[in-house]
């Protein structure tokens, strides 16, 4: 019989160290917001493969689909041969991001891609090399978006010098940084360090996923929007983690008045199935030269029929209202939580729609992190039944990403199962 251990005891002979896990578990199957690991426990998932999963674990018509589409062909290259798919995946798309005027998309299959593939397009469309982001952001891990990733350890502990002309500013959040302060550093950034003629794009989460689900003020955006129109700057939301439903909103963006020149998608847009892409302003999405975008899998056909499939299943479930429910029902019990004497002191419940996070402090009433105690719950929770993920800058912070797809008693269960892990 397959076990926990035994797999664990495989894997770190066979697999490299650098490669982490949230968890010791080894999944079996899985099913909307239940998983099963290869021992017969069941788990309710708060997870959701880090954010992937909006639409749950094999969502039958996203499945579906997937068939549908291995029965004709799973594999053409689309710079060799283009197919339908892609197409209208685009097309749907570029009908639905907040982007001002006709868009144009490319797909291709990580989040790090599709950050990376927006800075080449900004370089292209600009002329320029230079690029702004903001510390505590996450932006994957290859060595162009690790590089515009605002955290050291371990996205850039170990790997040596990072792609130069990339900046961070500091990100406006609770106790340390005011909007006012972000926007005075980029000032000084362009005195002291990069001519804003230089600076090809400005990128940014709406609400930042690794650095503690820390939504950007609005303040913040037009502030951004107004500094890139003045500059000519592009302007590049990273939606890889808030897109397709998180917040309550198709695109965290659409919680703005102003709207980017460039939108990086991922995770949940595919249901499962390795895609992403990046969806912007036709004159600026058509700078590149032919060849000088795509990728051997980049848009693959099984990624685009299970996207359409997601597309469908939001608009038949009405998933950004269930979106915005599941956030209400989590914010409520949490609020509920923090303030007992009889569970581990947290604060800070924040988060739009159903991306949901707090931080577990010290002392309550207080601030200060409390990373290891963070430790202790996440693996208090999957003991007792429940995948759960922390993040943020100072490691201490829980994040919430349950599929849209679950319903009441399951969300519940989850809350059950997290008051558990909290206990003191």
């Amino acid at each position: 019989m397959r076990t926990n251990a035994a797999l664990l005891s495989r894997r770190n002979a066979a697999v490299v160290r650098g490669i982490g896990h949230a968890t010791p578990i080894s999944a079996a199957r899985a099913l909307n917001s239940e998983i099963w690991d290869v021992e017969g426990k069941r788990y309710v998932d708060f997870a959701g493969g880090i954010g992937v999963l909006n639409t749950g674990h094999c969502h039958p018509k996203v499945m579906a689909a997937v068939r549908a589409q291995l029965d004709n062909f799973s594999h053409t290259c689309f710079q060799v041969l283009l197919y339908e798919s892609y197409i209208e995946l685009a097309e749907r798309l570029n009908a639905l991001v907040p982007i001002t005027g006709p868009a144009k998309a490319a797909f291709f299959s990580t989040g790090a891609e599709a950050t990376e593939n927006a800075v080449k397009i900004a370089r292209a469309a600009t002329g320029r090399s230079g690029v702004i982001a903001f510390t505590g952001g996450f932006h994957g891990r290859t060595i162009m978006a690790m590089s515009m990733t605002g955290k050291v350890a371990p996205y850039k502990k170990g790997f040596g010098s990072t792609v130069p002309a990339v900046w961070h500013v500091p990100f406006p959040a609770p106790q340390n940084v005011s909007v006012e302060d972000s926007l005075r550093y980029l000032d000084f950034l362009f005195k002291a360090d990069i001519d804003s003629s230089q600076v090809a794009a400005i990128i940014i989460e709406p609400v930042q996923g690794e650095g503690g689900f820390h939504q950007a003020p609005a303040l913040l955006m037009q502030g951004l929007r107004h500094v890139c129109d003045q500059h000519g700057i592009v302007l590049i939301a990273d939606e890889v983690q808030s897109g397709f439903g998180r917040t309550g909103k198709m695109f965290a963006m659409e919680h703005y008045d102003v709207a980017p020149d460039l939108m990086c998608v991922a995770k949940s847009l595919a249901g499962g199935f390795p895609l992403s892409g990046v969806i912007g302003r036709a004159a600026i999405m058509d700078a590149a030269e032919p060849g000088g975008l795509g990728g051997t899998y980049a848009g693959n056909p099984l990624a685009c029929a299970a996207a359409l499939a997601v597309l469908d299943v939001f608009k038949e479930e009405d998933l950004l209202t269930r979106a915005n429910v599941i956030g209400e029902q989590l914010k409520t019990r949490l609020r509920a939580m923090e303030q007992r004497n009889d569970l581990i002191p947290m604060s800070g419940i924040r988060g739009p729609g159903a991306m949901v996070a707090f931080d577990i402090v010290r002392d309550r009433g207080g601030d200060e992190p409390d990373a290891d105690a963070t430790k202790l719950v996440t693996r208090r929770a999957y003991e007792n039944g429940l995948i759960l993920l922390s993040c943020g800058t100072a490691a201490n912070t829980i994040r919430i990403l349950a599929p849209l797809t679950a319903s009441d008693a399951i969300v519940g269960e989850g809350l059950d199962l997290l008051e558990k892990a909290l206990a003191r």
